[in-house]
C-alpha cells in the first residue's frame, strides 16, 4: 500500500527547500555573476561539491556538523530543546545544502544571459543594484529562475541517502517516500516499491514536462 504520509512529507520537504534555496540562491547568484573577486571560483566550485560527491559522503559530514556534540547542535538543542539530527529540521538543512547546486546555476546561468547593457543603463541612471535586480535582471531571467526552483523541487523530492543519514526512518517525521520505497523492496514488497515509484516517476515527468513545455527548451539555457 502506498504510503501517503511519505508522499506528502516529500513534497512538504522539497516545497520547502525550493523556497529557501530561491531566497538563498538569488543574491548568492548575482554575487557570483558580478563581483570581481576571484574567490567566486572557489564559491562556485564548493556550490558544484553536491553534484559529484556521493550522498553518503555529504550526508557523513552533515552528521558531524549538526549531531549533538557539535557546535551547531548544541546551539540548536539551547534554543529549540531539540537536535537537528533525525528530525524534519535536519531534513530541511539537509536538502538545502545537496539541492544548492540545482537552483544556484540556473540562476546564475540565467543572470549571465540577461544584456550587460540594459544593467549598466539603470546604474547610469542611479538605480541601486536591488533597484536594477528587481527591474532589470530579474524579469529577463524569470525563465531560468524558475528553472531553478522545479529542478530543485524534482530533486528533493527523490533525495534518498542524504536524508536517510541524516533523518533515518521515523514515520510521519522524516520518512520520505524514497525511504519508503526502500523499505519496501527490503521486505519485498514489490508491488508497493513499483506503485510508490510509478507514482514518483509520473509526478517527476509532470513537473519536468511542465518546465519544458512553459520554457520551449532545456531547464539550464538561458533566453533573455
Amino acid at each position: 500500500m502506498i504510503d501517503w504520509v511519505a508522499i506528502g512529507l516529500s513534497v512538504k520537504l522539497a516545497g520547502i527547500t525550493s523556497a529557501l534555496l530561491l531566497a538563498l540562491g538569488l543574491p548568492l547568484a548575482w554575487w557570483i555573476c558580478f563581483s570581481a573577486r576571484r574567490a567566486r571560483r572557489v564559491v562556485e566550485a564548493l556550490i558544484a561539491l553536491p553534484l559529484v560527491l556521493p550522498p553518503t559522503v555529504l550526508g557523513f559530514y552533515l552528521l558531524l556538523a549538526l549531531g549533538p556534540r557539535s557546535p551547531v547542535g548544541k546551539l540548536y538543542a539551547a534554543i529549540v530543546g531539540d537536535g537537528l539530527v533525525f528530525s524534519f529540521e535536519g531534513l530541511i538543512v539537509a536538502s538545502v545544502l545537496y539541492s544548492l547546486p540545482f537552483a544556484v546555476q540556473p540562476f546564475v546561468a540565467a543572470f549571465e544571459g540577461v544584456n550587460r547593457g540594459l544593467i549598466e543603463a539603470s546604474w547610469c541612471l542611479g538605480r541601486s543594484n536591488l533597484e536594477t535586480f528587481w527591474r532589470v535582471v530579474l524579469p529577463l531571467s524569470a525563465r531560468g529562475v524558475l528553472a531553478g526552483v522545479v529542478l530543485t523541487f524534482a530533486h528533493t523530492l527523490g533525495e534518498f541517502g542524504v536524508v536517510l543519514m541524516i533523518g533515518g526512518n521515523l514515520s510521519g517525521e522524516t520518512r520520505t517516500v524514497s525511504v519508503a520505497i526502500y523499505d519496501a523492496v527490503q521486505a519485498l514488497d514489490y508491488t508497493t516499491a513499483g506503485q510508490t515509484s510509478a507514482l514518483l516517476v509520473a509526478l517527476s515527468f509532470v513537473t519536468l514536462l511542465g518546465l519544458y513545455t512553459t520554457r520551449g527548451g532545456a531547464p539550464w539555457a538561458s533566453r533573455s
